[in-house]
């Protein structure tokens, strides 16, 4: 049925779909909405660091040094990328935030999350483990692969 459809479209139809379809969107708007939702994940860290820092967190985690609150703020971040991810919220979000959704650390978390949720029918092994780090892997070995050069150079430099 939907082929008998496909071949009916006339030429301008198919030139107005194709316009809808390509239109360019505002690099304006794209960089403010980027810029508040990217912000609004910095606003919700804070907020968490605040939590914990005083109050009632001081109550149940203690009082936490500097690098200790950094990776509680981190694991929180992460742990709402995931959870938001989860709920299918997060695509949502990126559709609106844009780059605003990906640079935080929270796109990390979806960049994990969403191939292991989509692989999951697969199985824990074939499935989610091998899935998950699809889109995140590479990113984690090019990082670690530039720190290291980053770091050699540096020593070299110091050094001499």
């Amino acid at each position: 049925m939907e082929s008998d459809n496909l071949t009916k479209l006339d030429d301008k139809k198919y030139e107005w779909m194709q316009k809808k379809r390509n239109q360019k969107s505002s690099l304006l708007k794209n960089c403010v909405m980027a810029f508040l939702f990217g912000g609004g994940f910095c606003v919700i860290a804070q907020g968490y660091k605040h939590f914990i820092t005083s109050g009632i967190g001081v109550k149940f985690l203690g009082e936490l040094d500097e690098a200790a609150v950094s990776a509680h703020v981190a694991l929180f971040m992460v742990f709402l990328g995931a959870l938001l991810t989860a709920l299918n919220v997060y695509d949502d979000i990126g559709k609106h935030a844009g780059a605003g959704s990906v640079v935080p650390i929270t796109g990390f978390a979806n960049s994990v999350v969403s191939p292991a949720m989509e692989f999951r029918s697969e199985g824990h092994i074939l499935g989610v483990g091998a899935q998950m780090f699809v889109v995140a892997g590479p990113v984690i070995v090019y990082g670690t692969f530039a720190s290291v050069i980053v770091g050699l150079i540096y020593y070299l430099v110091s050094r001499g």
